[in-house]
């Protein structure tokens, strides 16, 4: 016979790691995650699993097969169907006892207070070139001293940034202001990954297109965000262990057997981040240029 559902037995095995206290403390956080797609999904899913109690999901879109290689509620079974609900049903599936507010149509600057109210924690799971809802809803975590964590996919790896309230703000460290999206974009990358791990093995610069607004990914990568997304969640939820906070980071690269621990006083203001800017800027300019001209030369054999 087959028990009901019963949350202690269900998260029992996570006892040893975090006591019997702290799992009841996991079991009343709130956390709320923007972006169900790549990343986002998986963060709901594995918080699911360590026993987290409530989330805010937010997300607009559906699921394609382009989606298929990194996104954990991307199936056959799933295609057009809408991934908040998709991933909502699945923590559902996890804890039917979870509190889930969703918010199908994303989030925009008028439902981002209620997307942050009463949440102890916030995750970013935006798409890379997603700027004015991601630097809105920092600033709105600041102002509200919520605790927030960005885990960029790089490679086969990952690169983590904490921000955590009355130390360095979002944008402190990126330093974005009014830029155009494609300054913010370089900033974002360059400031996500200072150490640059995942750049050695790129094999095709070209899948990396700033115009279409779409770069590789791997299934690899998604999942070392989510362990290390929930890690840092477990550490500022139970308020134990050290975490780092901006201008420090991670990036781990298991494809380069390397572990780098970065420092950057100043964000994307200090010296060494501004020449690496300089170079991704001259780098981004020569993509372009050389993504015109491929598309002129088709334009003219047609």
């Amino acid at each position: 016979m087959i028990n009901q559902f019963s949350y202690s037995e269900a998260f029992s095995r996570n006892i040893g790691w975090v006591t019997r206290e702290e799992q009841e403390k996991l079991r009343g956080a709130r956390v709320a995650i923007a972006g169900m797609g790549g990343v986002g999904g998986i963060y709901a899913v594995t918080l699911a699993r360590l026993g987290v109690g409530a989330f805010h999901l937010a997300d607009f879109d559906t699921y394609d097969i382009a989606n298929f290689n990194r996104q954990v509620g991307a199936m056959m079974s799933t295609r057009g169907k809408a991934k908040v609900e998709v991933i909502a049903d699945m923590v559902r599936d996890i804890n039917p006892e979870a509190d889930i507010t969703i918010f199908p149509h994303g989030v925009d600057a008028s439902s981002l207070p209620a997307f942050l109210d009463g949440v102890d924690l916030y995750i970013d799971g935006l798409d890379f070139f997603v700027f004015d809802i991601r630097q809105k809803t920092f600033a709105a975590c600041a102002a509200r001293a919520i605790p927030s964590t960005t885990v960029a996919p790089l490679g086969t790896g990952a690169a983590v940034l904490n921000f955590l309230p009355g130390q360095m703000t979002f944008e402190e460290y990126f330093q974005w202001g009014d830029l155009p999206e494609n300054e913010k974009a370089i900033r974002f990358l360059v400031g996500l990954s200072p150490a640059g791990l995942h750049r050695a093995y790129l094999v095709d610069p070209s899948a990396v297109n700033f115009s279409e607004r779409r770069g590789p990914s791997t299934i690899m990568s998604v999942q070392i965000c989510a362990g290390i997304a929930a890690t840092q969640a477990l550490k500022i939820l139970l308020k134990r262990g050290k975490v780092l906070a901006a201008p420090h980071g991670l990036q781990f690269d298991p494809y380069r057997n390397k572990m780098a621990h970065t420092w950057r006083p100043g964000g994307n203001k200090n010296p060494i981040q501004r020449l690496a800017i300089a170079i991704g800027r001259r780098h981004l300019d020569s993509l372009l240029r050389e993504s015109a001209a491929a598309s002129a030369r088709q334009a003219n054999s047609n």
